[in-house]
């Protein structure tokens, strides 16, 4: 439907997200998925989405793709305060980024690369979130357990705390779990 022309592309996800490999599962489109560790640093000039385009690009650098592969690499930031709040380093930081998180809006910025042999195209989207004032009852049955350790921000918006916190959205749902499908989809129409 609408993306025949990849069927000419060996279409590859790089990503170990199982959020993201769920996302693109929704496109109907044929994929696998191949991961490689990058490290998720970037110059401290970068600000906003800046950051998630230039680690999409950064992955996509990563691979050694032959004639007919078309890589999608993505990045997810929470942005705070002119500040990235990535995954947790433990209980203690979870704890301290869903305080920071809790009664106020932050942005979600997911960066993404589209990549082949012969042309890249990156781009971002941009989400807003609003949590509700959270207990610290409640931030700590979430981390205890959903173990966000490997989310940025601390938090899946499809879990639990999303239920109970989250008052309102101003964005793609789908761009704050990871992958913003629908934009995603524009793009590869007229890859």
């Amino acid at each position: 439907m609408s993306l025949e022309h990849l069927q000419t592309y060996r279409v590859i996800l790089a990503s170990q997200s199982p959020r993201r490999q769920e996302l693109i599962k929704g496109l109907n489109i044929p994929f696998e998925v191949k991961t490689i560790d990058v490290e998720e640093n970037y110059p401290d000039t970068l600000a906003g989405a800046e950051i998630p385009c230039f680690l999409s690009q950064k992955k996509a650098a990563a691979y050694a793709l032959s004639g007919n592969d078309l890589l999608i690499t993505a990045d997810t930031i929470v942005w705070l305060d002119g500040k990235v709040l990535g995954k947790p380093a433990g209980k203690e930081h979870a704890r301290e980024m869903l305080r920071m998180l809790s009664g106020r809006t932050h942005e979600v910025i997911t960066g993404v690369s589209i990549t082949t042999t012969k042309r890249q195209k990156t781009f971002s989207v941009t989400s807003k979130v609003r949590f509700a004032q959270l207990s610290e009852e409640e931030i700590d049955f979430y981390i205890e357990n959903y173990r966000p350790y490997d989310k940025a921000g601390a938090y899946g918006v499809q879990e639990w705390i999303g239920y109970i916190g989250v008052e309102y959205i101003e964005g793609s749902f789908y761009n704050i779990m990871g992958l913003p499908v629908q934009r995603l989809y524009a793009e590869l129409k007229d890859f």
